[in-house]
């Protein structure tokens, strides 16, 4: 058996694998259509325009719903180890409500394109970032308190890398962002998809852009993170027969029966 097919190893495994190729398949096209330039262009750059927006928007929309799946395991993986400790429960549902609200803002990225409606695309931005890096945090302090009894010393402090490497892009990206939309280099920078590297204004959009992409990527680093704790978890699913037919009214039910389904490492 692969260390991959492990568990439910395979979750984050599949969010990181299709995220990060979401981005990259989207960054060919962009690229061989001429559509951007081939020097770090802001992501949502590489899905405006068709068909690499179109191909964008469903990746990512897988995406979100590989997020959501792995962070309720994590959520079901943390309560049922520490069931007892109402600090850590109090957290872990706090951290499940700030994924989800991430995975709900890549959705808005996925389906609300930056040229198009920008505004709506800003929001989903920061909700899959700004909220995604607290969660990132409620993590990494969920991942000190079960430590050294449920999580490794190593463990914590890999995610608080992580953390930290995450709030460095996102500030490193604000600054440059500020600075570049501030009106100093023109006007409508939002809908230009070609820079000179010899105009004004270019430095700090590829700050601006290699810290979009530094911020991206440490997400994806964080959910590996998940692939070892992943591995010790199965899948079970419980069926609860309350008739030996599908024709029978609720009235005619007999005693009831269950059947457990295994499915082991899916």
């Amino acid at each position: 058996m692969w260390w991959f097919q492990q568990g439910l190893s395979f979750l984050p495994v599949a969010l990181v694998v299709w995220s990060a190729a979401s981005f990259v398949f989207s960054y060919i096209t962009a690229i061989v259509l001429h559509h951007v330039d081939p020097l770090v262009p802001y992501i949502s750059d590489t899905g405006t325009i068709p068909p690499e927006r179109c191909l964008f928007g469903i990746m990512l929309n897988v995406s979100t719903f590989l997020g959501m799946a792995t962070m309720y395991v994590r959520y079901k993986q943390v309560s049922a180890l520490s069931p007892e400790k109402p600090k850590i429960l109090r957290l872990n549902k706090l951290g499940l409500t700030l994924g989800w609200m991430s995975c709900f803002g890549l959705c808005i990225i996925a389906n609300f394109q930056k040229c198009i409606l920008y505004y709506i695309h800003v929001l989903g931005a920061c909700l899959t970032f700004g909220v995604g890096s607290i969660y990132m945090l409620v993590q990494t302090i969920l991942s000190y308190l079960m430590q050294p009894e449920v999580h490794s010393k190593d463990i914590f402090w890999a995610r608080l890398a992580v953390f930290l490497w995450s709030c460095s892009s996102i500030l490193s990206m604000f600054v440059s962002s500020v600075v570049l939309y501030s009106g100093l280099y023109g006007q409508n920078l939002v809908q230009k998809l070609h820079w000179d590297p010899q105009e004004r204004g270019y430095t700090p959009h590829i700050i601006s852009t290699v810290s979009e992409w530094s911020l991206a990527f440490s997400f994806l680093s964080f959910f590996l993170t998940y692939i070892r704790d992943f591995q010790k978890i199965s899948l079970q699913a419980v069926v609860s027969l309350q008739g030996q037919t599908l024709h029978e009214s609720p009235g005619s039910f007999k005693a009831e029966e269950q059947a457990l389904l295994i499915a082991g490492s899916i």
